[in-house]
């Protein structure tokens, strides 16, 4: 270029909202790149010579003592196009700005500003209207009391706390300090008035009396166990006179983590972080015992974790059966289903946070006599509404299955047996009612329990949270937090990659982040402050991976695509746990470490004990979880993350894509919504236009049997119900193997199924190991909106090889794949196949333990419900009935 850009006269430009920034020239390059390769006129040394033209321009309009304006820029790139007789690059190019300028003005409208900020113009006009319904907060007015960029501020300047808090200045890890005497403190006093990062006379970053109170309370916590080496008045000098301010890069880490959408908390952490609730975790387990006075003790603890934005998970076992004698009043018992109903009604009346309702995961152990009624729990309309409910089976009874053996029922009360059933039938029953209604799910104790850690030291884990991910000991508490893996993807001269450095580097920080959420969580009940702290679990899990194996062309159930979903979660679990072991080196272990089993060099990962899959060094971990320690009891999780997905813009969880376009309803209209990668396929590939938006949307959000898409494209973007359903649950497997907690995954499977697949999909998921299962039948809870051909002609039409097949013959499961014709004239047990049923919008969705039966989304008032992840999942504005994502 002929330019010398050492010597380029032009410093600055004005920006939008008049900021003056520093003039960027490879900015003008990449939008005139963007504008020729959008209409195939791709010429690099054209493209020079444009761009040397308009940068010669600029410097003689302007030349070193006048600023040009943006829009100045702008119009010189319009004249020089047509000048180079680039007409449909130029159009294209007009376009892009009338395009941009109508998401600023829609940007400015919903944030009810007259400006954007550097942080309103990273997230897409889907992600704000979900923020400002959602997590901005607001005045008494029902006005926006913050932006994003305060949102966010918000929540790092919380998060940060403990950091400055267990500082070696002022904290002792052995707690040898004599306990100082307690001080008053007034938040409200120092609110706004202190922060981190200082600016002449003032902060980067303030602390309100939310923020403050934590902060307190954190000192306190410290203090009583004589970890704090000042009292708090000499501490508050410290901080004051500027001892601690080196934590503001701890700050700005957590801060940029979440804008630059690497990294997002659950939901409960974005809503409540530095304001009045304060309550940051997503989901509880409540115990149940066999008398009035627990009952109703859980129904008001279940009230009050609700009202802080929370969800629960009981297990009702415990409860003696319908018919058996209650000595007290010489009367009958009613049995757990029954009981059930008053945590319904509690969740029903308790909004969330002022929100939304609860969210509850119900369980019994299939040796209950009342197994039965609780299987059929769900199969009467508005019954349990505000419940997912789950069986826990234990090995005993698959080992009747298979030996059809009769199975025994007994009395929780005094463990007598109280008769016999046959566990086939059981067995057949519960698929039954899944395939009818998606509930029960199944869970299997003696897999959870397999490498729990805490098993010794508290006995086996038999409850789980509302959407399974998260089995949990009673009155524990989770907080989740997933990475964007879409957000490390990198273009090398190779082609694209994953950033396994910045994958790295992000992980360290995400797992630093949800550690420090435990200590500035204002629990809902002080027992789960208690046990919350006792084992200090964190869930670290991920979103974005469908879009990542978009973006590097690899097939989701190809055999690449389980390998590396296999890598990617070792690799943060490796790195998370080796986090966690740095962290206890100067912070401490978790209160119960010395009864774990991580004192023998056991680690509570299935992955640990195939040595044969390893890519990392794995026994170093083990060694030094040994040696020095470990700060958390479990570190892993893959949660559902619908809404804080829609957030980062990337695919939900381990979910595939739910559709790549579909018809997206909002209050300016409906408009083409497209799937960010498949965006840029269509773009590379001469295929984005109207007419083939159309064509994908009308096909169900799917490219299967379309022609125009070559066959290589119909293999990698693919969609949920392009997957066949065993093919879910080896995904769920794969990442399975690195995750200590569990996983949330739906296992989609089309309305063609029969209950025989629903037992196979049982089976297969016990065989493999996994801790839970939860399907989905397609048309088992409404009627869907986006039918794709594989629903559509009744068979799966997606030809990706792979060895699942083979793996369920290995492990004596054995599945009929389907002709078209055998399924359409298959006698189906409740209703006809989808090539019979006339397609509509979604009329509604009866799901329980997400918040009740919806028409329409209750936020945005559309019709585009799906259900995923366990979760009532809204397509146009992102409403989500899920407590966590």
């Amino acid at each position: 270029m002929g330019i010398k850009l050492e010597e380029y006269p032009v410093k600055k430009i004005i920006k939008r909202d008049g900021r003056v920034v520093d003039f960027d020239h490879l900015r003008v390059r990449e939008a005139i790149k963007k504008a020729m390769i959008s209409v195939d006129k791709y010429d690099e040394n054209l493209l020079n010579q444009v761009v040397e033209y308009v940068l010669q321009v600029i410097a003689e309009k302007y030349g070193a003592t006048r600023t040009p304006h943006v829009e100045d820029v702008q119009d010189i790139v319009e004249f020089a196009l047509v000048r180079f007789d680039l007409y449909e690059v130029a159009k294209s190019y007009i376009l892009y700005r009338k395009q941009r300028e109508r998401i600023r003005k829609e940007k400015m409208l919903i944030l009810e500003t007259d400006y954007l900020d550097e942080v309103d113009k990273r997230f897409s006009v889907n992600a704000l209207r979900l923020m400002a319904s959602r997590y901005l907060l607001k005045n008494e007015e029902g006005k926006l009391a913050e932006r994003p960029k305060q949102l966010f501020q918000r929540v790092a300047a919380l998060i940060v706390i403990p950091d400055i808090l267990y500082d070696p200045q002022i904290f002792d890890k052995e707690g040898k300090q004599k306990i100082h005497p307690q001080e008053s403190f007034n938040p409200e006093l120092w609110a706004g008035k202190v922060g981190l990062g200082r600016e002449g006379q003032g902060y980067q970053v303030y602390w309100n009396r939310w923020h403050l109170e934590r902060m307190k309370k954190l000192y306190d916590n410290l203090n009583s166990q004589g970890m704090m080496r000042h009292p708090w008045s000499v501490f508050w000098e410290m901080l004051l006179s500027g001892v601690f301010d080196h934590h503001y890069k701890d700050y700005l880490s957590y801060y940029n983590l979440m804008v630059e959408k690497k990294f997002m908390p659950n939901s409960p952490t974005l809503f409540n972080a530095g304001a009045r609730l304060g309550q940051l975790s997503a989901c509880f387990v409540l115990p149940i015992e066999d008398n009035i006075e627990s009952i109703m003790r859980a129904a008001t603890e279940a009230a009050i974790i609700f009202k802080s934005g929370g969800g629960i998970g009981i297990n009702y076992s415990k409860l003696r059966p319908e018919g058996d004698v209650v000595f007290s009043t010489s009367g009958v018992a009613s049995g757990p289903v029954t009981f059930m109903r008053i945590i319904d009604t509690v969740t029903e009346v308790v909004k969330q946070g002022g929100k939304r309702r609860g969210a509850n995961m119900g369980i019994l152990e299939v040796w209950h006599p009342d197994i039965e009624k609780f299987i059929r729990g769900k199969e009467r309309e508005g019954f349990l509404e505000n419940f997912n409910i789950s069986v826990l089976i234990d090995d005993k009874f698959m080992k009747c299955l298979e030996t059809d053996t009769p199975y025994e029922l007994r009395n929780p009360r005094d463990n007598k047996v109280w008769g016999v059933k046959s566990p086939s039938h059981l067995f057949h029953l519960i698929a039954e009612m899944a395939w009818k209604t998606a509930d029960p799910g199944v869970l299997f104790l003696e897999n959870i329990n397999r490498r729990n850690p805490l098993r010794k030291a508290l006995g086996e884990i038999r409850s789980t949270n509302p959407c399974g991910e998260e089995p949990l000991y009673e009155y524990e508490s989770c907080n989740l937090g997933s990475l964007n893996l879409y957000a490390f993807v990198k273009s090398t001269e190779r082609g694209r990659e994953i950033d396994w450095d910045g994958l790295r580097e992000a992980v360290s920080i995400a797992y630093r982040f949800l550690d420090n959420v435990i200590d500035v969580n204002n629990y809902p009940l002080q027992s789960i402050d208690e046990m919350s702290k006792k084992t200090r679990r964190i869930g670290l899990g991920f979103m974005g991976l469908a879009d990542l194996l978009f973006a590097l062309r690899i097939p989701f159930n190809s055999e690449e695509g389980f390998e590396l979903m296999q890598k990617i979660t070792e690799f943060i679990a490796y790195h998370t746990y080796s986090e966690s072991i740095e962290r206890a080196k100067t912070r401490g272990v978790f209160p119960l470490y010395w009864q774990s089993s991580y004192v023998k060099g056991q680690l509570p990962l299935e992955g640990f004990y195939r040595r044969e899959l390893w890519t990392m060094d794995w026994e170093r971990i083990a060694e030094d979880a040994k040696q020095y320690g470990i700060r958390n009891s479990f570190l892993m999780s893959i949660a559902p993350t619908g809404s804080i997905s829609m957030l980062a813009d990337t695919s939900s969880g381990l979910e595939p894509v739910f559709a790549l376009i579909y018809e997206k309803h909002v209050t300016v209209g409906v408009f083409h919504y497209i799937d960010p990668e498949f965006e840029n396929y269509l773009k590379e590939a001469g295929l984005h236009n109207e007419q083939i938006f159309k064509m994908v949307a009308d096909n169900g959000g799917s490219i299967q049997g379309l022609d125009v898409f070559p066959e290589e494209a119909r293999r990698v973007f693919v969609v949920a119900y392009d997957i066949p359903w065993w093919d879910h649950v080896r995904a769920q497997y794969h990442v399975g193997l690195w995750v200590d907690a569990a996983v949330s995954k739906t296992i989609n499977m089309p309305s063609w199924v029969t209950v025989e697949d629903v037992k196979n999909a049982y089976l297969f998921a016990y065989r493999l190991g996994l801790k839970g299962i939860t399907i989905y039948r397609d048309l088992s809870k409404s009627t869907q909106v986006l039918v794709t051909p594989s629903q559509r002609e009744s068979r799966y039409i997606t030809t990706v090889e792979n060895k699942t097949l083979e793996i369920m013959r290995g492990l004596a499961v054995e599945v009929k794949v389907p002709s078209a014709e055998t399924v359409r004239t298959a006698a189906l047990p409740v209703q006809a196949s989808l090539a019979e049923v006339q397609v509509e919008p979604i009329v509604s969705f009866e799901l329980g333990g997400n918040g009740g039966k919806y028409s329409i989304c209750p936020e945005c008032r559309g019709r585009n419900l799906i259900w995923q992840e366990g979760c009532v999942r809204c397509l146009d504005c992102g409403w989500t009935s899920c407590v966590i994502s």
